[in-house]
């Protein structure tokens, strides 16, 4: 029998397992969570279940895992020293946690390919026979390096006197012009193939580093997307408050591409550092020189004056036009929130993650695409699995890809939330506004959540700084900023909210507008909205106490709400469960 088990105990896991023991590993309490452990299991374990095991040397790592720039050398020790902590954190789990379970992963000393060994016999349907994983053979030269050194652009100079930001308690202030702001123009298409693309892609990456920073504060995607590349500072300064200003352009020639940058003192329009940079580059290398660029900027923002943590840059999408340009069609239907819109992302994200399953942002984006199919009733599938399962599933894959992952962290907290689990997702949620407290996409989710559970003005503070540093994206902020504002007793601010809110295409926005405006007096626009809201979801009206429970909304809300309603004309019934409960009691 020992030989038998030995024997069998030789014999390498199927991937299946491996995954799945990742995950056993991950989610245990007696593996760290600080750090970037999990991220550099997980790239170590996934690169060699693709065949790519020679690969795994200390220099890939230091890029993918730990975001070090291509300059990177033996003599910074961080994949040494983390390497260390990580087999360190791996013995104490199999001494802990993990002394039954059926896999056991190890990093050998001397290299960093993990070796796989069953403890356990293979479950039936990874007969190691015919679904065994090889490892590759750990190679014996040098692998080659990546092609193209990438570009590198922009640092952004912040004043002197960093304290405590001046948050607006009112949608309608402006940001106090002397604050450490920063606005990124959309970087201009100057020419060539595929210019626009990179140049896009080259915003949006610096969009996601740069508001990591705890200590400066960077406009929201949606108004920087919004702004022309050659956009007057004065504008800028008068506008928005913003106190610098990044912008710059990107031309494509051949294989050659120059990527030009400055920052610019929106006070006086100076211009306070520019640079050029040119660089070799193939199609494939977008995305290493849009994350290089992005982690050179952050880098450049916390070594002046050494107060700022360096930016834990997400890792970069796959090498794909095609599902890139997904994620940037994601933020395009969170602004409109239409199920025409809905549908098309949705069929993007499927093919991007079936694609490339370990991108971990296209999975946390098609989880609040599920979500959307019941919670705004977009594109309901008769036949398929709930959408809150699927849900839950594409967060938590998503969480173990890259559990730092901003908007993986959002999607998770919006699943749960959903699912009924209100603690764990607001526990969640702070989580994720810790690491990254100047995302406006999470500031606003989080704030939405906290309002229509009942923290009207915990939600509502957050929502106005959503919509302070993201002005040009309010939309979805504003409407249910709105619906606070009602709730807290602020008609007048409900009204001048819902009138800046355009989201016609969401049937929501037009019953939270008929509830504001019937509470206001303004009957018309009250009978006319509510009119449109249940035109567009007649099926919410007879249920619409269970659909607003699914909100994990409060009893004596949902009498508000019910109210407001029935005095726009719509005809909302008595609630059954209330009425259950009354004669209860």
């Amino acid at each position: 029998m020992r030989t038998s088990n030995a024997v069998e105990s030789r014999q390498s896991p199927c991937p299946e397992e491996i995954r799945a023991q990742l995950e056993r590993i991950l989610t245990s309490s007696e593996f760290p969570t600080v750090g970037r452990g999990a991220a550099f299991l997980t790239y170590i374990i996934e690169e060699s279940l693709a065949g790519r095991a020679d690969r795994i040397k200390g220099y890939a790592i230091a890029l993918e895992v730990f975001r070090r720039d291509r300059r990177f050398t033996q003599e910074d020790p961080v994949v040494r020293i983390e390497a260390g902590r990580l087999r360190r954190a791996l013995e104490r789990y199999y001494l802990i946690a993990g002394q039954n379970d059926p896999v056991r992963i190890d990093v050998p000393k001397g290299g960093y390919i993990p070796v796989f060994s069953r403890i356990m016999p293979p479950p039936a349907e990874c007969e190691p026979d015919t679904k065994r994983f090889v490892p590759a053979a750990i190679p014996q030269k040098p692998a080659r390096g990546r092609l193209a050194l990438a570009a590198t652009a922009a640092a952004v100079v912040v004043v002197a006197g960093l304290g405590s930001a001046i948050w607006m308690s009112s949608a309608s202030k402006n940001i106090h012009p002397d604050e450490p702001t920063v606005i990124v123009a959309p970087f201009a298409d100057l020419g060539g193939p595929d210019a626009k693309l990179y140049a896009a892609g080259l915003t949006e990456e610096l969009m996601t580093t740069l508001p990591r920073f705890k200590e400066i504060k960077v406009f929201g995607r949606e108004t920087s997307t919004a702004l022309a590349p050659d956009i007057d500072v004065a504008e800028i300064r008068e506008r928005l408050g913003a106190g610098y200003l990044l912008m710059g352009g990107v031309r494509v020639s051949g294989q050659r591409m120059r990527v030009s940058a400055r920052l610019v003192d929106t006070r006086d329009g100076g211009i306070l550092w520019s640079q050029t940079y040119d660089d070799d580059v193939r199609l494939h290398d977008l995305f290493p020189v849009q994350t290089d660029v992005a982690n050179r900027v952050a880098m450049a923002i916390a070594q002046p004056y050494g107060i700022m943590a360096q930016a834990d840059a997400s890792r970069p999408p796959p090498e794909d036009l095609g599902a890139y340009e997904c994620t940037l069609k994601f933020y395009t239907y969170r602004t409109e929130l239409s199920p025409k819109a809905h549908a098309i992302v949705r069929s993007c994200l499927e093919d991007a993650v079936a694609n490339y399953p370990a991108y971990a942002t296209a999975w946390a984006m098609l989880s609040m695409i599920y979500l959307d199919e019941d919670r705004y009733g977009f594109n309901r599938i008769e036949g398929s699995p709930p959408s809150i399962g699927r849900a839950l599933q594409a967060a938590r894959k998503a969480i173990l890809i890259e559990p730092d992952n901003t908007r993986a962290l959002q999607a998770q907290m919006t699943a749960l939330f959903f699912n009924q689990e209100a603690a764990e997702a607001v526990r969640v949620g702070e989580q994720a506004l810790a690491k990254n407290p100047n995302d406006t996409e999470l500031m606003g989710e989080f704030g939405a959540r906290l309002a229509v559970m009942g923290q009207w003005q915990r939600g509502a503070s957050l929502l106005d700084k959503a919509i302070a540093y993201n002005p040009g994206g309010g939309g979805f902020y504003r409407g249910t900023r709105a619906l606070a504002a009602h709730m807290l007793g602020d008609n007048q601010a409900a009204v001048a909210l819902i009138r800046q809110a355009d989201l016609q295409k969401f049937p929501l926005f037009h019953g939270v507008a008929a509830i504001i405006y019937a509470q206001a007096g303004l009957m018309d626009d009250a009978r006319r909205e509510g009119g449109i809201f249940v035109g567009m979801r007649p099926d919410v009206v007879p249920d619409f106490f269970a659909e607003m429970r699914s909100h994990n909304m409060q009893p004596k809300d949902l009498e508000r709400l019910a109210a407001g309603l029935r005095k726009s004309g719509v005809n909302i019934p008595v609630d059954a469960h209330s009425l259950t409960a009354s004669a209860d009691r």
